[in-house]
């Protein structure tokens, strides 16, 4: 390279050029001459690297180098080949101009660093992509850890080019840094909240990636499909996208719908409105008219025989219906949607079934109806509750109860 810069120099003072053009066109030249080598050098590079990891990526039995390239740590890790031919050739090429040699420095060496955060983020994307294949992994807020990462990494860089730039040493530097570490906190107070709480949401394992979560104060009911350092990312199940504090998951109430996921079912309990003063005393004609339900025959014939023999054995005076013991149409409604939910091909019998009385509303007697569905699927699970239903409230007149339902009182004056 010296010698090239001597015979330019020598050439354009032959051809009658003033000493000052003649280290202008030496310096142009040289420069040209410098990019051409630096674009090569590059492209060999990228070649080359590119194509050693390919190679790599086709034998080995991992993924983790295929990741490596498709973030292109290889392209990145190149560009190291025509910094380094920088930094040796530039004092050839601004050899007559000195003034400019210092600046120049310091233009290399903040793109080095740029260059190193730069690499140092391929890589650690290619970790994130990697551990999201991992099962033990895929669930878990790794999108927090790498980003906790990589802003601790832009932070020295940037720190390192203002220590660059302005000719301080590394260390005086970030000890006038710390001094301004109240300041730091301050601005980042979110991002050390969302990384605490990230922290703890792995550790409590209360929230997991495609956990369906509840959370009526941000207006969420869907899946998690993404934990960040400052969010939490749910598709709701009309497909919208709510976007969560990621400290909320940890100040904040919420509900998990996980342990349902994962049971052997999904609970119904809804409760069918029953009118107070449609609840009686069963006589024996209308006793008979049941039996011919074919789920409670046998219930009624046992019980009916149970009562018979308690009322006739205690001299019970049956001429008013109240005295003894008797069959409410209430209570063999009751054992009737047991029965039901019990041979429902839908429920899980493995686990709670029962119908039970609430307390009393101004709007009637509630009948809850308390099971688990064997299908969790939302669209099978919501099938399954309204089958139930359908039949609950079809099968009440034939009980003679009926089912509570606000009057509606029609003006005459509006005919």
């Amino acid at each position: 390279m010296q010698d090239l810069q001597c015979l330019i120099y020598d050439y354009s003072l032959a051809a009658g050029l003033s000493e000052s053009y003649s280290k202008a066109l030496n310096m142009l030249a040289l420069l040209v001459g410098l990019l051409i080598i630096i674009v090569i050098a590059d492209f060999i590079a990228r070649k080359l690297l590119i194509n050693v990891f390919n190679s790599l990526a086709a034998k080995s039995k991992t993924n983790f180098d295929d990741l490596l390239v498709n973030h292109k740590a290889p392209r990145n890790i190149a560009h190291i080949v025509p910094l380094i031919i920088t930094l040796k050739l530039f004092p050839f090429v601004f050899y007559d101009y000195p003034e400019f040699e210092s600046h120049i420095i310091v233009l290399i060496k903040v793109y080095g660093i740029i260059l190193t955060v730069w690499i140092i983020r391929s890589v650690l994307k290619t970790f994130e992509s990697y551990f999201k294949t991992l099962p033990r992994l895929r669930d878990k807020p790794i999108d927090s850890y790498i980003q906790v990462g990589m802003l601790f990494i832009w932070i020295i860089g940037f720190a390192s080019i203002l220590a660059v730039v302005i000719n301080l040493s590394f260390l005086k530097f970030f000890t006038t840094l710390g001094a301004a570490s109240a300041i730091l906190l301050l601005i980042f107070k979110d991002t050390i909240m969302g990384f605490v709480a990230s922290i703890q949401v792995a550790i409590n394992d209360s929230v997991r990636i495609g956990d369906w979560i509840t959370m009526e104060k941000y207006g969420a009911d869907g899946d998690v499909i993404e934990i960040n350092l400052s969010t939490v990312q749910v598709q709701n199940f009309d497909l919208t996208i709510t976007h969560i504090p990621t400290f909320a998951l940890i100040t904040d109430s919420f509900k998990n719908w996980r342990g349902m996921q994962s049971s052997g079912g999904r609970r119904i309990k809804r409760s069918v409105l029953l009118k107070a003063k449609s609840i009686q005393y069963l006589t024996d004609d209308k006793i008979e008219k049941l039996k011919d339900i074919q789920l409670i025959t046998a219930y009624l014939n046992q019980r009916q025989n149970d009562i018979v023999n308690f009322n006739t054995s205690n001299a019970i005076d049956k001429s008013t219906l109240i005295n003894g013991r008797n069959l409410t149409n209430l209570g063999v409604f009751r054992k009737y949607m047991q029965s039901y939910i019990e041979n429902h091909s839908g429920i899980n019998k493995d686990m709670m079934i029962m119908v039970r009385q609430l307390a009393p509303t101004p709007q009637g007697l509630p009948l809850e109806i308390y099971a688990f569905s064997a299908d969790k699927r939302w669209a099978n699970y919501e099938y399954i509750m309204s089958d139930i239903f359908d039949h609950a409230l079809a099968a009440v007149p034939y009980f003679d109860l009926e089912v509570f339902e606000l009057s509606t009182v029609i003006d005459p004056s509006n005919d």
